[in-house]
């Protein structure tokens, strides 16, 4: 991962329910998400985005829910627990071998990597487990914060992952911040 990664103290802050009034999970990856999908969210911190992805994916479907720091998937599992999610959300703690996601390849329908490409240092080792992951036609929705990734900083990750091989997808929904949907052809 990179330099500046989200301390755990702070993944609570992240959590604050007024937080749905900038960014609302239902509104943001709604019309990506459907049931019985199987969904990856790297950097999912706390899961303020993995209860309502669970949610959405329905008892059918399954959330790989992957962070680096295992407090926060700790806290993320006990939040899933007691929503009642917990069997829907599949934790996994990001080593630095890489995403440990080598068992999801094609399994992948939808992957939101939401606020943390900015705090991957291996961007091309990133974006090719993802892709690895991805079924054919998946999207992969990146949304990073404006005020803390500078224009040509969002341009070159999305130029690393297009090297791998990703697409321009469809239109990027009305999300705050610098976003990109992009599709593994």
């Amino acid at each position: 991962m990179g330099e500046r990664i989200c301390p755990p103290w702070f993944g609570y802050f992240l959590l604050i329910p007024l937080r749905k009034r900038i960014e609302n999970p239902d509104k943001m990856l709604g019309p990506f998400v459907r049931e019985g999908m199987v969904v990856l969210e790297p950097g999912c911190g706390m899961g303020y985005f993995s209860l309502p992805l669970a949610r959405m994916v329905g008892p059918s479907g399954r959330v790989v829910a992957m962070d680096i720091q295992p407090k926060m998937l700790s806290v993320l599992g006990r939040r899933a627990e007691k929503a009642g999610l917990r069997e829907r959300i599949d934790l996994r703690c990001i080593g630095s071998d890489g995403l440990g996601i080598g068992d999801l390849s094609d399994k992948v329908d939808f992957a939101a990597a939401v606020h943390v490409v900015h705090e991957v240092g291996d961007k091309a080792g990133f974006f090719a487990g993802i892709w690895g992951a991805l079924k054919s036609g998946a999207n992969l929705l990146i949304v990073e914060p404006k005020g803390h990734v500078p224009r040509d900083r969002f341009e070159t990750a999305l130029t690393i992952a297009q090297q791998i091989g990703f697409r321009a997808g469809s239109q990027a929904p009305a999300i705050r911040g610098r976003v990109a949907v992009l599709t593994k052809p």
